[in-house]
C-alpha cells in the first residue's frame, strides 16, 4: 500500500483521537459520554496497530514519530484515568464514608434506639413468657426444632465454612438493603423493619437463655455482632435519610432534598457493603469455631474499637477538628 494512501485512509481516525485527547486535556474521562469513551478505546487500539504497521514497513520516520507520540499520549491519559479511579476509591473510604457517617450520625442513632427499644421489649417479653416470641415473628417450629432440643444450630457452619460465609454475607446484604429501601415508605418501613429485627433477635436470645444455653449463642454472636449490627444501624440511618427528605425537606424542595440526602444515603450503603464482607467472614469462620469465648469477646472488642475509631476519626479536615 503506498504511503500516501495509508495516511489518507487513517488520517480521520488519528485526527479524531487528537480531538478526544484535547477534550481530556480540559476535562476528565468521567465527563466524556459513554460513546466517546468507547470510541477513544477503539481508536487508540487502531492507532497502536497503525504504528506497528508503520514501523514494520519502514515508512516515513516523521509518521512513525507522530503516531508514537499520539499513542503515548492516549495511553497516558487512559492509564491516568485508571489511577484516578483507584484514587477515588481510596478517597471514598479514607474520607467520604466516615465523613458522611459523622454528618448523618443522628439518623443512625435513631435507628439504633428503635432497634434497642424493641430488642429490650422482645427479650423481656420472651423471658417472661416464651409464647411472646410468636408475637415478634419467631415461628413455633423454631422453638420445637432448636430451643426445646437445645440444638446449637450455628455450629453447622463448621461443616462448610466457605458456603456458610457466602450465605451469611448474602443474607446480611438483603437485611441491610431492606432496611434502607423501606425508607422510601416515608421512613415508616425502615422503622418497622428495625423494630421487627430487634425484637426477633432479642426474642431468640431470650429463648436460649430460658433453655439454658443462652451464653453459647451470645458467644457465637458477639464476634461478628459489633460490625453486623452497626451495619444495620447505618443502613437504617440511610433509610431514614430518604424518609426525612420526603416528609421534612426543610428549605429545599422534596426533589432537591431527596437528591442531597440521597447522595449521603448511597455513600453510607456503599461503605456498609464492604463492612458486611468483614462481618460475614468472621461469622462464617471464627464465630462458630470451637475456640475459647475469651478470644471471641476479644475479637468483638478489637473490631468495635477499630470500626468506630475509623468512623469517628478518619478523614477529619480542619473544619471538623475546629468544631471538635
Amino acid at each position: 500500500m503506498p504511503n500516501d494512501r495509508f495516511i489518507d485512509q487513517r488520517r480521520s481516525a488519528w485526527q479524531r483521537l487528537e480531538d478526544l485527547l484535547k477534550l481530556l486535556d480540559s476535562s476528565s474521562l468521567r465527563r466524556l459520554h459513554r460513546e466517546e469513551v468507547r470510541e477513544l478505546g477503539r481508536i487508540y487500539r487502531r492507532t497502536a496497530s497503525d504504528l506497528a504497521i508503520a514501523r514494520a514497513e519502514s515508512r516515513d520516520p516523521r509518521l512513525i514519530n507522530y503516531l508514537n507520540s499520539l499513542v503515548i499520549r492516549a495511553h497516558g491519559r487512559i492509564y491516568q484515568a485508571d489511577a484516578q479511579g483507584v484514587a477515588r476509591i481510596r478517597n471514598f473510604f479514607a474520607r467520604e464514608f466516615p465523613q458522611t457517617f459523622r454528618r448523618t450520625w443522628r439518623y443512625t442513632m435513631v435507628a439504633f434506639a428503635v432497634f434497642l427499644i424493641f430488642g429490650v421489649v422482645g427479650f423481656l417479653g420472651t423471658r417472661y413468657d416464651p409464647e411472646f416470641s410468636e408475637l415478634v415473628g419467631v415461628p413455633p417450629a423454631f422453638r420445637e426444632l432448636y430451643i426445646d432440643t437445645k440444638t446449637h444450630w450455628w455450629e453447622d457452619l463448621n461443616e462448610a465454612n466457605q458456603v456458610g460465609a457466602s450465605s451469611i454475607f448474602t443474607h446480611n446484604i438483603q437485611v441491610t438493603i431492606y432496611t434502607f429501601a423501606f425508607g422510601a415508605m416515608f421512613g415508616v418501613g425502615t422503622l418497622f423493619y428495625l423494630a421487627y429485627n430487634g425484637a426477633t433477635i432479642a426474642s431468640v436470645l431470650a429463648l436460649t437463655f430460658r433453655a439454658g444455653f443462652g451464653n453459647a449463642l451470645l458467644t457465637f454472636m458477639v464476634g461478628h455482632g459489633v460490625i453486623e449490627l452497626s451495619c444495620i444501624f447505618i443502613a437504617g440511618g440511610a433509610g431514614l435519610l430518604i424518609g426525612s427528605a420526603m416528609l421534612m425537606p426543610g428549605d429545599l424542595s422534596r426533589a432537591d432534598a431527596l437528591k442531597s440526602r440521597g447522595k449521603d444515603a448511597v455513600r453510607l450503603m456503599m461503605g456498609v457493603t464492604v463492612l458486611l464482607v468483614v462481618a460475614g467472614i468472621i461469622e462464617g469462620f471464627i464465630s462458630p469455631a470451637p475456640i475459647p469465648a475469651a478470644i471471641k469477646f476479644s475479637i468483638a472488642a478489637i473490631t468495635g474499637l477499630a470500626l468506630y475509631s475509623y468512623l469517628l476519626l478518619a478523614g477529619r479536615d480542619a473544619v471538623e477538628q475546629g468544631k471538635g
